[in-house]
């Protein structure tokens, strides 16, 4: 937790809320409109978000808070509601066409969204939620509206910003526009309380959006430190991150002896996957005899402004001479992920805007160096020089240097991979659930305090 804890003032319910009996909630309504909990990493719009909201559920279900998840359903045909884990539900809302809508199509269908939370909500007996916890400023906009109907308070994550993506773009990406922005605002001013990955998106949430101080909570993600681990589960406990690695390429049918700079994740702009290529392209100019042992695999699918182009970056490749060193793999589920993270030199994480930068901890918790962009979470996830190397900007040059220092020391990987498993073991799911507890029962309480002096 930081210094950011909290207090509001808002409208008050539009029904007159009950008293708590608990000190926290028991059962929370989670809100994740755009995307489903049940849906693969790395594809589409599914990304940290989703493995945020898994593992928090079924971390806080694990100390008696029960979490219903509310999601869009993208499919004919799902079941309204799926057990995800014990004490974790997600329920499927009808709301637009279940296929082909893009994420900015979305805000019309809110309404529609709302509805169906309404109707779930109203099969329940009075007081069935105590709290709502949403993520991403399209949930807030429902939590918004349904916190205030059920008279419980409101807890909202951001994930990201428009203002701050708006003050990072790639080159030729798209910028977030005004509704969403006018949307945030509304929220951050509607929240009990606002959870932020970092210290830095605390101060962002109150320089770019007035958000209170005393409102917000710093809770750092965690990382699911049974799956990301230097050897998989059942493998042997002391051996060094260089036969953890070895072990891995073996698997993965990876060369031994190459330089494996890794991409892993959503193929977008903001991500900058192309900074890496041209990194690549830099050092195999300046040094073509390593060309025959490196190789750069890049696992993930296209997103968000990346759909317009989804062939972009294998022609990016073939334009820089270096598609021959390039695999492109498909979005891979968590436990094949956290072998490609192992079988890594490095993973690579150019990006131009990074909440907190969840693959980078699931990477070192896995034995692995990080070389990232000295942006948004990153400077918290990583420790520049020890862990892994933070850039400053996005100059592919800078890059090409740090993947010439992992080129020329072959113990550099291993050596830093095993200070970045230790580094990643305080950021455990447990911790970051009690953490969050933390904040529903600060909501919980400052709510409750506002109703009393609204009822005087």
């Amino acid at each position: 937790m930081s210094q950011y804890v909290s207090r509001l003032g808002r409208r008050s319910p539009s029904v007159a809320p009950r008293l708590w009996p608990h000190r926290r909630p028991r059962r929370v309504a989670m809100l994740s409109v755009h995307t489903s909990p049940l849906h693969q990493p790395g594809t589409g719009d599914a990304g940290g978000m989703n493995v945020y909201i898994v593992e928090l559920a079924q971390r806080l279900a694990a100390i008696n808070i029960e979490v219903e998840i509310f999601t869009r359903a993208t499919a004919g045909g799902l079941p309204a509601c799926v057990e995800l884990a014990p004490g974790v539900l997600v329920r499927h809302i009808d709301a637009g066409p279940y296929e082909g809508l893009a994420k900015e199509e979305l805000p019309a269908q809110l309404c529609a969204f709302t509805h169906g939370v309404m109707q779930a909500w109203a099969g329940h007996r009075p007081g069935h939620y105590d709290l709502v916890h949403s993520h991403y400023w399209l949930s807030g906009h429902v939590g918004w509206l349904a916190a205030q109907r059920w008279g419980v308070p409101l807890v909202h994550a951001m994930h990201t910003m428009a203002k701050v993506k708006n003050a990072n773009l790639a080159d030729g990406d798209t910028p977030e526009p005004a509704a969403r922005v006018i949307g945030e605002t509304q929220i951050v001013a509607a929240a009990d309380r606002l959870v932020a990955n970092t210290a830095e998106e605390a101060d962002e949430l109150v320089r770019h959006y007035a958000a209170d101080p005393a409102k917000v909570a710093v809770v750092h993600p965690g990382v699911n430190l049974e799956r990301f681990r230097p050897f998989p589960a059942g493998g042997p406990e002391n051996a060094t991150a260089g036969e953890a690695r070895a072990a891995a390429r073996a698997r993965l049918g990876l060369p031994q002896d190459a330089l494996i700079p890794l991409f892993a994740g959503r193929i977008q702009p903001l991500k900058a996957p192309d900074v890496l290529l041209r990194a690549v392209a830099v050092l195999l100019d300046e040094r073509p005899e390593l060309r025959s042992r490196i190789l750069v695999p890049v696992v993930g699918g296209p997103s968000g402004s990346g759909l317009a182009k989804p062939e972009g970056l294998q022609k990016l490749a073939a334009r820089l001479g270096i598609a021959d060193v390039v695999r492109f793999r498909p979005p891979v589920g968590q436990e094949q992920l956290a072998d490609w993270f192992r079988a890594a030199s490095v993973l690579v994480m150019p990006s131009y805007s990074e909440s907190f930068g969840l693959v980078a901890i699931e990477a070192q918790a896995a034995g692995t160096p990080v070389l990232g962009a000295s942006v948004g979470g990153l400077p918290v996830a990583v420790r520049d020089g020890e862990t892994g190397f933070l850039v400053q900007g996005h100059d592919p040059a800078d890059y090409a240097r740090v993947l010439r220092r992992f080129a020329d020391e072959p113990s550099l990987a291993a050596r830093m991979g095993e200070a970045a498993a230790l580094h990643a073991r305080s950021f455990g799911w447990d911790t970051a659930a009690a953490a969050t507890a933390d904040v529903y029962t600060a909501a919980t309480q400052s709510h409750r305090r506002r109703v009393r002096s609204h009822h005087g």
